[in-house]
């Protein structure tokens, strides 16, 4: 079986806008690659629409899938973040949050009215923002002497990684993702040079 080594997310934010009975369901989609992003675009969102009933969420994070959570913000069980999380795993998607915020609008929709809303506007926010392909990675915190800088991000380039933090003084700290064709022989080459030190990162910290 052939390993994968790459994953589809979103590259921009992506908004949906779904009315039912008086009840408006608008959603958002946003790129996110860490649990703390996701809590920043929650709370962002709790501030603009502080009079909402309702902030359910979906997400899918890590380059697998493997991170993921459905909530459903009081409303009836199942009704409204599995359906959120639904449309996510059905575009295939990873590194993605959708956050659906319901104003009520007087008029009960009963689970089957609330599952199709939550869904439909889900789907609206993440149809038509753009997609990319990307390089399932190895996040790596790499410290190391400023002197050793040039062949640090000298090897990070020739593998194509992504740099998400940088922190470059007289000692350095890089949190890098390697793709995960590449990072065993880069790994390998970067603790080889004098005075750097390597540890795995999670996505979830």
């Amino acid at each position: 079986m052939e390993e994968v080594t790459k994953y589809t997310t979103i590259v921009a934010p992506g908004t949906g806008d779904f009315r039912d009975r008086g009840s408006k369901f608008l959603a958002f989609s946003y790129p996110v690659s860490t649990a703390a992003e996701i809590k920043g675009k929650l709370q962002a969102l709790k501030k603009s629409h502080p009079k909402a009933a309702h902030h359910c969420y979906a997400y899918r994070l890590g380059t697998e899938g493997n991170q993921f959570r459905a909530n459903d913000d009081g409303e009836p069980s199942g009704s409204a973040g599995k359906p959120i999380l639904g449309q996510i795993d059905s575009m295939g998607l990873k590194n993605v949050l959708v956050v659906v915020v319901r104003y009520f609008g007087g008029s009960l929709l009963g689970v089957p009215g609330l599952i199709n809303a939550y869904k439909t506007a889900a789907a609206q926010s993440l149809e038509n923002v753009p997609k990319t392909e990307k390089w399932i990675e190895d996040l790596f915190e790499i410290n190391f002497d400023y002197p050793a800088m040039g062949e640090v991000l000298y090897l990070l380039k020739q593998s194509e990684s992504t740099i998400y933090h940088q922190d470059l003084q007289l000692f350095c700290t890089i949190l890098a993702g390697i793709p995960v064709i590449n990072s065993y022989d880069y790994m390998k080459m970067l603790s080889e040079i004098r005075g750097v030190t390597i540890k795995a990162f999670s996505p979830g910290s």
